[in-house]
C-alpha cells in the first residue's frame, strides 16, 4: 500500500509541475504570440484558464493559504512512509525545481507581479470569443 501512496505523491508532483509549466510557458507563448501576431494566443478559453490559474496562486499567496497540491503530496508521502525524497531522481529534481527556499513575502510579491503581467497581456492583446471572418468585427 505504501508504494501506491508514493506513486500517488509522484503523480501529484507531476501535476503540480505541469500547473506551474502551464502558467509560465503559457505566459511566454502569449508574449511571443502577441509579437508574432499568432491568433491562437487570443483564444478566450486559453487566456481565461491561464489568467484563472495565476489568479488562484496569487489569491492563495495573499490569503496565506498553502497550495492544496503541496498539502496533498506531503500527506501522500507521509502515508507512503517517506519523510524526504530518498533517491527517486525525477521526483527529487521536480521537487527541487518547484520548491525554492525563500521568505513567504518574496513569493507573494513574485506571484502578484506575475499575475499583473498576465493581466496586462489581457489588456494589450484581449482574448477573443471566436475566430473572425473577413469584414466581421473581432468581438461580435
Amino acid at each position: 500500500m505504501q508504494m501506491l501512496y508514493r506513486l500517488g505523491a509522484d503523480a501529484v508532483l507531476v501535476l503540480h509541475v505541469s500547473y506551474v509549466a502551464f502558467v509560465l510557458v503559457g505566459f511566454l507563448l502569449t508574449l511571443i504570440g502577441i509579437l508574432a501576431r499568432w491568433n491562437w494566443v487570443r483564444n478566450l478559453w486559453f487566456r481565461g484558464l491561464h489568467l484563472a490559474a495565476i489568479l488562484f496562486v496569487v489569491a492563495e499567496s495573499l490569503l496565506g493559504i498553502v497550495c492544496p497540491l503541496t498539502i496533498w503530496e506531503s500527506r501522500l508521502r507521509e502515508l507512503g512512509g517517506e519523510t524526504a525524497y530518498s533517491g527517486d531522481f525525477i521526483a527529487q529534481w521536480l521537487h527541487d525545481l518547484l520548491f525554492i527556499d525563500a521568505e513567504p513575502w518574496v513569493f507573494t510579491v513574485c506571484y502578484t507581479l506575475f499575475g499583473l503581467a498576465v493581466l496586462a497581456t489581457c489588456v494589450f492583446a484581449p482574448p477573443r470569443w471566436r475566430k473572425t471572418h473577413a469584414g466581421e468585427p473581432a468581438n461580435s
